[in-house]
């Protein structure tokens, strides 16, 4: 059996960019390659960075994607069924929207895809696919399949200085606008350490490991475990967590000490009346200041999530954001317009209250209002993202946030000005289609 797992592209060209530049292979394909019978033929596509052969004698086409590249995913299913191939599709969006996806494949995988695959294949191989595959209860990931990884091999042109590992999967809060939840379920599941390891110790380049859980510290116990067991393979990491771990000196350490030179957070936003908003009441504002102290303190830079849009945001946020951005050395923000995504809590409030003004997919990128917002207008939320991302990409802003002397920001000085030409490249794009006016 010949099988071919494809990750569409994203609609915003400077992804497909990066992805080229920053050479990692994806994990949720490999993973789901896995549970195929080792003596299958696979083949893992990147569209954003690899051609996709239409004309090749395959017998299965497996898709998954999120909402943005949902539409480039029907449109290389469509394809692929047009030439009598079946298609089957999972992942976020698909399993938010199994409906409207099995217009466009023979079948969709809802969930995680453990327990779902083998009988999925019987039903192929005897010529009876169902529409939907769905477990009844999530699965156990203690011991699953190590990521077919083998698969990236003869890739090494694309795949070459970044690794990524799962270690845990779902996470302990329930945000409004979050699909991890609706996803894995409000479930924290663990993997065995000593198959971390194994798996570590696998990795012919370890340059730099992505540990891609939504929060790695989720389960404090269990971290510190995991983190203990990391120090003796001296290697450099970065992932996701919670300004809640500033709270926990000794993981806090132990992550240092493990490896650990970076940290994605999501701070969301300076307001905390918007946090309690969207049920992210974990964050307290009177606290961010100590806690990103003491986080760099300990040598670990912060890559910081902001949100616009939430609907106690007025047009001061912008600036009150970037002022934030700039005073406490964030030193990679990542800005976000508020998007309902289908799937999440936020997306049937505003369904429900007809707020939505846009269901095309492409637009779902947290680069485009698609949404009625509350105290602004349309323009004013867009133009106010644009704004900020055109503040934070100048060269003061970029000084400000990483040239204070402490090592974890010296890493983010070419990682800001690779996101200052992307931004610039965007607000000219912007600009040209009248969507930016650079007068906010």
């Amino acid at each position: 059996m010949f099988v071919k797992l494809i990750s569409p592209r994203s609609p915003v060209s400077f992804v497909s960019e990066r992805e080229k530049a920053v050479n990692f292979s994806r994990l949720s394909l490999a993973t789901v390659a896995a549970l195929f019978p080792r003596d299958a033929k696979i083949e893992i596509i990147n569209d954003s960075i690899e051609k996709i052969d239409y004309n090749e004698n395959v017998d299965l086409v497996g898709i998954t994607s999120i909402t943005a590249t949902t539409p480039r995913a029907y449109e290389i299913a469509d394809k692929f069924r047009k030439k009598g191939v079946p298609v089957i599709m999972g992942g976020m969006h698909a399993s938010a929207l199994p409906e409207e996806t099995i217009k466009h494949v023979d079948a969709v995988v809802i969930g995680e895809a453990e327990g779902q695959i083998k009988p999925l294949l019987k039903d192929f191989k005897n010529g009876k696919l169902k529409k939907f595959y769905a477990s009844e209860k999530r699965p156990d990931i203690k011991h699953i399949p190590l990521p077919r990884t083998d698969l990236y091999e003869k890739k090494n042109k694309y795949y070459k200085e970044m690794h990524m590992i799962q270690t845990t999967r779902g996470c302990p809060f329930n945000c409004d606008f979050c699909t991890v939840t609706h996803f894995f379920g409000q479930t924290y599941r663990t993997r065995a350490v000593e198959d971390i390891v194994k798996e570590i110790k696998t990795v012919s380049r370890r340059t730099l490991i992505f540990f891609v859980d939504d929060n790695i510290a989720g389960n404090p116990k269990y971290a510190k475990e995991l983190f203990k067991a990391l120090i003796p393979l001296n290697i450099k990491w970065f992932g996701q967590a919670s300004l809640v771990i500033a709270k926990n000196r000794e993981l806090l350490r132990l992550a240092a000490r493990s490896g650990c030179i970076s940290l994605f957070m999501g701070i969301e936003s300076v307001s905390q009346s918007s946090l309690k908003e969207v049920g992210k009441s974990m964050n307290k504002v009177e606290d961010y200041k100590e806690s990103i102290k003491i986080i760099h303190d300990h040598g670990i830079a912060i890559i910081g999530a902001f949100i616009f849009g939430f609907d106690s945001d007025d047009k001061s946020v912008f600036e009150e954001t970037v002022s934030f951005i700039d005073r406490n050395h964030i030193e990679l923000p990542s800005l976000a317009i508020l998007t309902p995504l289908p799937g999440t809590r936020l997306y049937d409030r505003m369904e429900e209250a007809g707020r939505i003004i846009s269901r095309d997919w492409s637009k779902y990128t947290v680069g485009e209002v698609v949404f009625q917002p509350n105290l602004l207008t349309v323009e004013e939320l867009q133009e106010g993202y644009y704004w900020s991302r055109k503040q934070l990409s100048s060269f003061s802003s970029i000084y400000k946030r990483t040239f204070h002397l402490k090592k974890s920001s010296l890493l983010y000085i070419p990682v800001n000005f690779i996101m200052r030409k992307a931004s610039r490249a965007t607000l000219k794009e912007a600009a040209n289609n009248n969507i930016y006016t650079g007068l906010f």
